[in-house]
């Protein structure tokens, strides 16, 4: 659909007229075996619902509960390699950070956050579709639960979060607290040397803590409940149409318990009509 060659109309007027966003939007979903995607798809609903399971416990649910005969390393490849899944309480083989990466301290402890741009979050999650799969990644408001920035790919690649999270500071300036987990593409010096020239606080999840991060996983399984579950996407341009539609209605119609019921875009601008 969109031609890197094309003799008349750049990427960036191909993407404008196609409704879609030049940032890793022309990529093809990334594709396994009709059994494998098949056994992604179901560990990536029960991994929402039982975040605490790793490989192991996963391949047990499968094999002894789903009745699939697939070997562990299967299981352990497609979960953590693959998914970048990673169970929320510390144990072996669950955190994909790169060894010689620096990790920073998490910062979120006990602070009260209390003001747009105060703590930004971002993670990465894996979509699945109905030929294939892609990544996401969001860049969310922790105050106000508020969407600034999101992107798909076909790899988690270091200079794509790094784009996306510049963008959104293009967009709505910058955080003072930047939170992330200790994956591979986060603790790069692509990614923190971004952040920190930027003169933002860096902050990172204890190693196997999906909880530490809590607000923006919970902002995963609404958009795959409310959203890619429901109707799973046919290409890389659809899936990207879905979910510029769902991130709409969840920052500017979607009211949300966890701040009282308001509207994020609502919470995100208060402190600005305030000012006025």
């Amino acid at each position: 659909m969109i031609s890197k060659g094309h003799s008349k109309l750049s990427l960036q007027r191909q993407c404008k007229l196609l409704q879609i966003h030049r940032s890793g939007l022309y990529y093809k979903p990334r594709g396994e075996s009709k059994l494998n995607l098949e056994l992604m798809r179901l560990m990536d609903e029960h991994y929402t619902d039982h975040p605490f399971k790793g490989a192991k416990r996963m391949h047990t649910w499968l094999s002894m509960d789903k009745g699939y005969k697939v070997n562990k390393k299967r299981i352990e490849r497609l979960y953590s390699k693959v998914m970048g899944l990673q169970a929320i309480m510390p144990g072996k083989h669950t955190s994909r950070r790169h060894k010689k990466h620096k990790v920073y301290p998490y910062l979120l402890r006990n602070l009260k956050v209390e003001r747009p741009n105060q703590v930004w979050a971002t993670d990465i999650t894996y979509i699945p579709m109905r030929k294939g799969f892609m990544y996401l990644i969001a860049v969310i408001d922790l105050h106000s639960r508020y969407v600034l920035n999101w992107s798909v790919s076909n790899s988690m690649d270091a200079h794509w979060c790094k784009e996306t999270v510049e963008e959104a500071i293009r967009l709505h300036g910058k955080p003072e607290i930047f939170n992330t987990d200790q994956g591979s593409q986060f603790t790069s010096e692509i990614f923190t040397g971004s952040i920190r020239s930027r003169d933002i606080k860096l902050s990172m999840d204890g190693k196997g803590r999906a909880i530490d991060n809590v607000f923006i996983e919970r902002l995963w399984r609404s958009v795959k409940y409310e959203n890619i579950y429901l109707n799973p996407p046919e290409s890389g341009v659809g899936l990207y149409r879905q979910l510029r539609d769902y991130f709409d209605f969840y920052n500017h119609r979607r009211r949300h318990q966890g701040i009282e019921n308001e509207i994020p875009i609502n919470r995100y601008l208060q402190q600005e009509r305030n000012a006025a």
